[in-house]
Formats: C-alpha cells, structure tokens, sequence
C-alpha cells in the first residue's frame, strides 16, 4: 500500500489550496478514504472522509463549509479542496486508509496559512 500527498504549501489567510492522494498497491475503489491533519504539538484529527463510492463524505466541525473531500477512482486519487483557509488550519495533512484491521498513512504535507 502506497499513499502519497502533494500539493501543500504556503498560502495567505482566505487562500486555497487542492491537496492530492495518489494510491497504489490496493483495490482503491473498495474503500473509504480519508485526511488527517496534526498541527504542532497536537494530536492528529480527522478533517474529512469519503465513502468508497465518493456519495457520503463527512466533516470535522472545524472545516465544514470550507474544506471538500472528493476521489476519482479512476485515477485512484482522492483530493481535499481547502478554501477559506485560516492560520489555524496549519498543519501536516495525511492521507489515510485502512482495511484487515491495520491504518495506512502517506508521509503527510505541510500546509502553512500565513501572511
């Protein structure tokens, strides 16, 4: 299982940025697939899932209205649409999956909101 993020950046307070999740090495369109993010001494939280199909997605609180989970399983990539975005949204992004019990994560990328 491979996952691998890119698209982060720096970008000013109300910018947007696109993350993308290409996945390889399983059958991706079998599962749900997910972002995470971890700010600085912070524990990682979940900010968006979406089911294998890519009709249900839910949100953490902190992103709704502002973040869209979306995938293309015909590329095998899921995206994270950021607009609006705020210094707190600073973090690593991960993409995750998991399935026979086990988590997968991609090595992260970092999103930095500044001015």
């Amino acid at each position: 299982v491979q996952l691998v993020e890119s698209g982060g950046g720096l970008v000013q307070p109300g910018g947007s940025l696109r993350l993308s999740c290409a996945a390889s090495g399983f059958t991706f369109n079998t599962y749900a697939m997910s972002w995470y993010r971890q700010a600085p001494g912070k524990e990682r939280e979940l900010v968006a899932t979406i089911n294998r199909v890519g009709r249900s997605t839910n949100y953490a609180d902190s992103v709704k209205g502002r973040f869209t989970i979306s995938r293309d399983n015909g590329e095998n990539t899921v995206y994270l649409q950021m607009n609006s975005l705020k210094p707190e949204d600073t973090a690593v992004y991960y993409c995750s999956t998991g399935f026979y019990g086990k988590p997968y994560w991609g090595q992260g990328t970092q999103v930095t909101v500044s001015s």
